[in-house]
């Protein structure tokens, strides 16, 4: 398929979406958020490349995933691979949640087709920087209340923003 830069994955996470995830921790990010849980995943020379490919292959060896999750850095520097690699996990049966530092309407409005073509391919969409002065840890699979989790499926269908609540 094509590489992607990684700062690494976790085969089996239940923090970064809903079931077991594998979760692909992107590198490169401009947002900057202060007190970001991975600043690690800022600098865009850092990480390494792999090929999605095997990427793929290492989420089919877990029967246990419910889906995959795009983590960053962030995951929209890298979007047509991403999208590519989304397709094939669709194909298997499991879902995508992308995580993202812009907004659904930021995204919208970069008419970039690349990025429409991963938000097509994500399942769910939590949006929205990580504001330390709106920090909440009681919050399910996001850092602070700004931040979105929007079911993209119902969102496509109704044309308005449809929330996810837990």
């Amino acid at each position: 398929m094509a590489s992607i830069k990684i700062a690494g994955v976790v085969n089996d996470s239940i923090v970064d979406g809903e079931g077991f995830r594998f979760t692909i921790f992107t590198q490169g990010c401009y947002h900057n958020c202060p007190q970001c849980h991975n600043p690690q995943t800022h600098d865009v020379n850092g990480g390494h490349e792999v090929d999605t490919d095997d990427l793929l292959s290492q989420i089919c060896e877990n029967p246990l995933l419910n889906g995959v999750t795009f983590s960053g850095g962030e995951p929209f520097l890298q979007a047509k691979p991403l999208a590519q690699l989304a397709k094939e996990v669709h194909k298997r049966g499991l879902n995508i949640t992308t995580f993202t530092g812009y907004t659904l309407e930021q995204l919208q409005n970069m008419h970039n087709p690349d990025i429409d073509d991963l938000l097509n391919q994500t399942d769910v969409l939590i949006d929205g920087p990580f504001l330390i002065e709106k920090k909440d840890l009681t919050l399910q699979f996001r850092g602070s209340s700004n931040q979105r989790i929007i079911d993209m499926q119902k969102t496509r269908e109704s044309g308005q923003i449809v929330l996810i609540e837990y």
